[in-house]
Order: C-alpha cells, then structure tokens, then sequence
C-alpha cells in the first residue's frame, strides 16, 4: 500500500483485518498526519516504544482502505512532530506518552502531565524502567494542576470529584457556570493508571490475554479478541473457524449486556426508576445465562490465544437463542415506553449535543460517534471474519443528543439479538482452538476489535526465542481516550444537574487503558 504524494512503502501485516506498518522519516510523519485528514480518516493512537537504546513515537491511522501503523525513530532529544494541530484526540495520548516515555510532541501547546499525578518524579519513565525499579523511588511530591480559568461577572467554579458517590472511579471534573449554565468544563483523569503497559512486558506472551481481558471489565472480550488476534498476527497462526464465530457470539453477549445496563441508568439518571428496575433484571438474567454457558458472567478468560476456551452444544444454543427471543420482546416493549414518556424525552432530546461537524474534528467514535454521524464500524468497514459474512446493519444518527445515543443503543441491541441468532444459526463445525507456535525471531503484530464502547486497539512486539519470547511493548488504547474530550464540548450551554445524564449516555471508561 501507499499514500498519494509520500514515498513509504507500508508491509501488510497478517491479521484477519487489514492493517500496514511502516518505519518513517519526520517530514513523512507529519506527511501521513496531513494526507489522513485530507482524505477524511481519523488518528486511532499515539504511544511511544523502545528498542535498544533508540525512542520511538507511534501512531495508528484509520483510513478507508484499513489500518495504517506509522513508527518514527527519535533523536537523542526525543522529540517528534505534534499530532493534535491535526487531530486534538492526539493531546492526551502524547501527555501520556511524555509521562510514560520521556519522549514530546514538538511543537504542542499542552504540555501538562497528564498520568503522573505525583507517583514517580517528573524525570523518570516508567516505560524505560527495569523491572522493579519504580518501587525503590521516592515518593514526590503534588503539584498545582493548572486548569484553564474562566472569569467574568457571576463566573463560578464546581469542582467535582476525584472521589464520587458510589462505586464509580475516580475523576476529577471543574465546571466553570454562570447560575447553573455549564460554560466550560475540564477534566481531569488518570487516577487510576495502574502500570498495565508496563506489566505486560512482564508476562509470558501466552498468558498476557488474561491481563489484557482485565483492562476494563466491562470490554473482557473485545480486549482479549484484540490482544490474541495481535499475537496470532505476530506468529502467523490462523485461528479455526468455529472459533472466530464463537467469539464473535461471545462480542456480541458484551455488547447486549452493557446495553441493557446504561439504557436504565439513562432512565434513573433522568428520575425514571422504572426503567433502571426493568433493565437491570434483563441484564441480571442476561449475565446469569452467560455464567451458566461460559463459565463467567461477564465471560471472562473465554478468549485464548489460537482460539476459545469454550463451546456450545445443540441445547445450550436451544436456551440462548430462548434468551434472544425473551429479550427482544421486552426491549421492544420499553422502547416504546421510552419514547412515549413524555418527561424522559424532554430530558434526552438536545441534552449534552455533539454536532457532526464538531464529532469529526474531534474524532469522536463508536456509538456515541455514531450518534452523531459519524458512520464508522469495524464490523461494517473493515469486518475481519466472521463478521464479513454476517452482514452488520450499522446504526447511526445525525442529531448527537442524549436521546440519539438512546436510539443507537436501542438499534445496537436488537442488531446484537440478530447477529446472535445468526451466528448460532451458520456455527460452522471443527476445532475451538489452535495451539500456536511464539515466532523464532522479533515479531509484531495488531488486532483492532469493535467493542460495544469503540474500536480497541493493541500493537504489540515480541522479542525473539534466542531472549526468551517476552514481550518488548504491548499497547492498548480504548475509545475512550477519543471521547472523553468530546465529553467537555457536550455539556456546554447545558444546565449542571444534566450533567450526570450527558456522562452516562457516553458511559466512558475511567480505566479503559490507565486513563
């Protein structure tokens, strides 16, 4: 593959998806930034890596014809290209990846930390560290966060968290209003970085899936689908049939399972228990049936490298497909009272809006991109088998309220229902898994997953047999890191106490990648 006007020659890596990778020069990094954005794709991640005694920036591209995997080497400064003038998703990713690294986007206007919240000193690296050597710093000590001011007339400032009620997870959210009219809104995260990158380079590469399946408990599957399809890509290992399709049944089960849940935490966040009373017990039932199939309600540890760790039998198909029907038909049922509930839809409607527009600069993806038309879906765009067959409706909406995030989730569901009764319906017969073989010498590979929140990614790099097939980097990123920043444009203009409804119709993850 090329890109038009630039001299890089991408190699395909082998994944059921189609991704490219390519060592680049610093006029081509900012090159492959300016033709993706040209061409309407959308930066995916930024992070850095290591090898020997050379930095390096990465960046991974969504573009029409796959997945692009740019790497940059770096000087002895350490420095590259901004991305965020391009794309301001980059922001955060390169604070991260300073944190992390040591390494700087030249050029960025933001340059707070972004995960050190004062638990390494500013000049140390967790990612070039030797194992054990962060637990023998000193502890440092915290330093004003500088956030953005906002001053006038009748101007005041909320500051929220990081600690909520409940059991939610830390954040920390600085409303700046005029009564209760939300004029701007900064967060702060990273509260809960617990070192996953840097603890995956300590495990074994066929064991690294059950940490990777523990990222972020509500995605255990997309995330373990994406860390084996990276290292099946890394050992050129082609899973069995069946076990692509059961994994796919399996995305499928998370993506209704967490649907379920966030409709009636929509429906208690705008006073209507009902819905939150009716939702939680068909997703009670929902995880129950998954715990008695699977072995685990939310399934994890079912996704293995080479393929699954489970099967279904003709009568345990009979009770899922039982399920599905039961299911739908109540859902359907509470669609109906969702939007015929007059005081609900004067909650959801033009509540917490991102416009198309604004969603595409931002780069705002999955179902909450696709509530405001954004059309992207890796089961739809770039569908890795078995998705190629199944023929994934896509839903979308133009509107990007509250109450279009409603309906895709909605739509979401009943497409999920559709896709299990398909799959059930067309499982192939064979093996549900493959033994797979570590490569001899330094590998890398991708895998790139539509979860029920976005699109996952994990790049990861494998050193050789001669140094003990370990691994040298592997990166995972979560949508959220797109879409919490479209989270601060959403509530503008908004009334405070909407907040917490506007939240959760993202529902984005806290720790979806150490954030």
């Amino acid at each position: 593959m090329k890109i038009s006007g630039l001299d890089i020659e991408f190699a395909c890596l082998r994944a059921p998806a189609p991704i490219w990778r390519a060592e680049v020069s610093a006029e081509q990094w900012s090159g492959t930034a300016r033709a993706v954005r040209e061409s309407g794709g959308r930066l995916l991640s930024v992070w850095s890596t290591r090898r020997d005694a050379t930095a390096w920036a990465c960046a991974a591209y969504v573009t029409l014809e796959g997945l692009l995997w740019i790497e940059l080497a770096l000087a002895a400064d350490k420095t590259y290209p901004d991305l965020a003038g391009l794309f301001p998703a980059a922001n955060r990713m390169q604070r991260a990846a300073a944190d992390l690294s040591g390494v700087h986007a030249l050029g960025a206007q933001d340059r707070r930390p972004w995960l050190n919240h004062g638990a390494w000193p500013s000049d140390c690296f967790p990612l070039t560290q030797a194992p054990g050597a962060m637990q023998a710093l000193p502890e440092t000590a915290l330093t004003d966060y500088p956030f953005v001011r906002v001053e006038g007339d009748g101007v005041h400032e909320i500051a929220v968290g990081p600690v909520h009620a409940g059991i939610i997870e830390p954040g920390h959210f600085r409303f700046s209003v005029v009564g209760e009219k939300v004029l701007r809104l900064e967060q702060r995260l990273g509260y809960t970085h617990k070192g996953t990158e840097r603890r995956m380079t300590e495990l074994e590469p066929l064991q690294a899936h059950r940490l990777a399946g523990r990222v972020s408990g509500d995605s255990t599957v997309a995330y373990a689908w994406a860390y084996c399809m990276a290292l099946e890509s890394a050992a050129a290992c082609e899973i069995p049939a069946r076990a692509a399709w059961l994994r796919a049944l399996l995305l499928e089960r998370e993506r209704v399972a967490n649907h379920l849940a966030d409709l009636g935490a929509l429906g208690n966040d705008a006073a209507f228990a009902f819905g939150l009373a009716q939702f939680s017990r068909l997703r009670e039932d929902w995880l129950r049936l998954s715990k008695r199939a699977f072995g685990h309600r939310l399934m994890m540890d079912c996704v293995v490298p080479g393929g699954v760790a489970c099967d279904v039998d003709a009568g345990l198909s009979g009770q899922l497909l039982g399920q599905c029907d039961a299911i739908e038909a109540e859902v359907q049922i509470l669609r109906t009272v969702y939007e015929e509930h007059a005081g609900l839809q004067d909650r959801f409607m033009t509540t917490g809006r991102v416009s198309p527009a604004l969603a595409a600069q931002l780069g705002l993806t999955g179902l909450a991109g696709r509530a405001s038309a954004q059309a992207w879906d890796l089961r739809c765009d770039h569908a890795a088998p078995p998705y190629d067959t199944l023929q994934v409706r896509m839903a979308t909406h133009s509107n990007g309220d509250v109450a279009a995030r409603v309906s895709v989730r909605f739509d979401e569901v009943f497409e999920s229902l559709r896709l299990i009764r398909q799959i059930l319906a067309q499982l192939p017969a064979g093996a549900v898994h493959r033994e797979l073989a570590l490569p001899e010498e330094p590998s890398r590979g991708a895998g790139w997953i539509e979860g029920w929140r976005g699109e996952l990614l994990v790049a990861l790099e494998l050193d050789s047999a001669v140094r003990g097939h370990r691994i040298l980097r592997c990166h995972l990123h979560d949508p959220s890191w797109q879409n919490w920043p479209a989270l601060e444009h959403a509530v503008i203009g908004n009334i405070v106490p909407d907040f917490p409804l506007i939240n959760k119709s993202f529902n984005l993850s806290y720790s979806g990648q150490d954030l």
